[in-house]
């Protein structure tokens, strides 16, 4: 590996940026061409450490570097030194997942989000409560950088893309919102797409026109509202509780 092929590789592939993303990518299939470190040693201690499954498959892929070589080659150094570049799934792989029916699992939406770092956070929930998928409409890119790192490379574990709200796969869809029902009050379905709006404008018109339930979260009065990522996770739970006819 030289530092011409990752300038190469770098603008049509997935920066993934830290030890654990590149663990979760490669635990999940992900085509890793290029790996690097600035301590292949600490590295592979920690692979010895947290992921012993994957050690080998790491320690031939990690190649040592200078530390400017690899502070060079990222926007913001991770603390565990390690990067490397994947290959993104195609388009039509992810959609043929998220289509495919019947779903044993929800697809979770998110409606125009505008923070990265909490895309990310919710990618990363839904991979560990074994989601379909997660996609968003607006202007996002799930794929960013700053997504995948917030992710952990847990992309890798379900299917992400960027859809409009007319392109939504098929499903009855149960949207977050103030005014809906508790949920604790509803069975949701396996096939169910599960909507969150945007942090600061909520539910777009038209998601909320495409909504077949309205769902609210239980919250104390006078307190506005919870982190994105908070209210995923609420709602996968409540749905790994009431909902889930297979393991994940």
């Amino acid at each position: 590996m030289t530092v011409s092929d990752w300038h190469r590789l770098a603008d049509s592939h997935v920066l993934l940026d830290g030890f654990h993303a590149l663990k979760h990518a490669v635990r999940f299939g992900a085509e890793v061409p290029v790996a690097v470190t600035a301590d292949r040693a600490a590295a592979l201690a920690l692979a010895d450490d947290l992921a012993p499954d994957v050690r080998d498959t790491l320690d031939a892929l990690l190649t040592e570097v200078p530390e400017t070589t690899y502070v060079s080659l990222v926007p913001r150094p991770h603390p565990t030194a390690v990067a490397a570049l994947a290959v993104r799934p195609s388009r039509e792989a992810q959609l043929a997942r998220l289509a495919h029916t019947p779903r044993t699992a929800p697809v979770v939406v998110l409606d125009n989000p505008r923070n990265l770092g909490n895309a990310g956070a919710v990618i990363r929930l839904a991979a560990g409560f074994g989601a379909t998928g997660v996609v968003t409409t607006g202007t996002l890119d799930p794929w960013h950088p700053t997504v995948v790192r917030g992710g952990a490379g847990l992309h890798f574990a379900t299917a992400v893309e960027r859809l409009a709200v007319s392109e939504l796969p098929t499903g009855p869809v149960f949207a977050l919102d103030p005014e809906g029902d508790d949920l604790r009050s509803v069975k949701l379905p396996d096939d169910a797409l599960l909507a969150f709006g945007s942090e600061r404008t909520g539910l777009s018109t038209e998601l909320r026109a495409r909504a077949d339930h309205l769902l609210s979260l239980p919250m104390r009065p006078q307190v506005s509202s919870y982190n994105l990522a908070t209210s995923v996770a609420m709602t996968l739970y409540h749905w790994s509780l009431t909902g889930r006819t297979a393991p994940p």
